[in-house]
């Protein structure tokens, strides 16, 4: 998620940038004009030094141009690796979600098998002590019988309903012990439930900072373009902190530049740059 803030954050900064190198580049062009005007005969120095002024002049901004294309270069690079990282970013949250998709459904199934054995085994657990329970009796009765033929049938009668009652009771504690298994498959199946749901939730957000970093680059690479054919509009200007406005004023010759506001400095430059054009 860091990534991707950064990346969008790069991406927003970078016009703003293009569009300084460029009025960087244009204020240089206009001081080796000035260089040139004051190199025409009658000043104050020969001719010769003039001159020399000027080709120097000319060096230096022929200079200045070439790091201006360095530098868009540089931001092109640099947008290109964003989108790449964009694109890494958006590949890995999508594998993610999938090794997250094949957790849960491996986890929902081993919970369902979990809970089919555990329910299995209760009950056969429950009819084996229901059985050895009632075969107990079965033979202590035959065996009480045996010994004791002469004795009144009711009492035998009764030994086998208490061995019954018992044998009922353990088959009551299976049926619990189902229905709690049966609590516990339900459970199971609402966690797994609300895991999916929470993938699915992730997997929508990843998509749209994924849509909104791809945006921000459209965006980025237009507003560039247009940097580029407008020039050092109020638009731009507006975009520029405080401190780049006042270094961008001392190169047009703003005079009182740091005394003024942000909107002053913007108006100052402007009217500066439409006087000089």
């Amino acid at each position: 998620m860091s990534l991707l803030e950064q990346t969008r954050t790069g991406l927003r900064e970078m016009p703003s940038n293009a569009a300084w190198l460029v009025l960087r580049a244009r204020a240089r062009r206009r001081k080796l004009s000035a260089a040139v005007v004051d190199a025409a005969p009658g000043g104050r120095d020969s001719v010769d030094v003039k001159v020399k002024r000027a080709q120097e002049a000319a060096e230096r901004a022929r200079e200045a141009e070439e790091r201006v294309v360095d530098a868009g270069r540089e931001a092109h690079e640099s947008a290109d690796y964003a989108q790449q990282v964009s694109k890494r970013g958006h590949a890995r949250l999508a594998q993610l979600d999938r090794e997250a998709r094949q957790r849960i459904k491996q986890r929902l199934a081993e919970a369902r098998q979990a809970a089919d054995e555990w329910l299995e085994q209760q009950v056969a657990e429950a009819e084996r002590a229901a059985n050895e329970s009632v075969e107990r009796e079965r033979q202590d009765a035959e065996k009480e019988a045996q010994q004791e033929r002469r004795q009144v049938s009711a009492e035998v009668e009764q030994e086998i309903e208490e061995a019954l009652l018992e044998a009922e009771e353990f088959h009551e504690r299976a049926e619990h012990l189902a229905g709690e298994a049966t609590a516990h498959m339900a459970e199971a199946a609402r966690l797994a439930a609300e895991a999916g749901e929470a993938a699915e939730e992730a997997q929508r957000e990843a998509k749209q900072l994924a849509d909104e970093a791809q945006q921000q680059a459209s965006d980025a690479q237009a507003r560039a373009e247009e940097l580029r054919e407008q020039g050092d509009s109020d638009g731009v200007l507006e975009s520029y902190t405080k401190p780049q406005l006042v270094e961008l004023a001392a190169t047009i010759g703003v005079e009182g530049r740091t005394s003024m506001t942000k909107s002053e400095l913007v108006e100052a430059i402007a009217n500066a740059s439409h006087t000089k054009h």
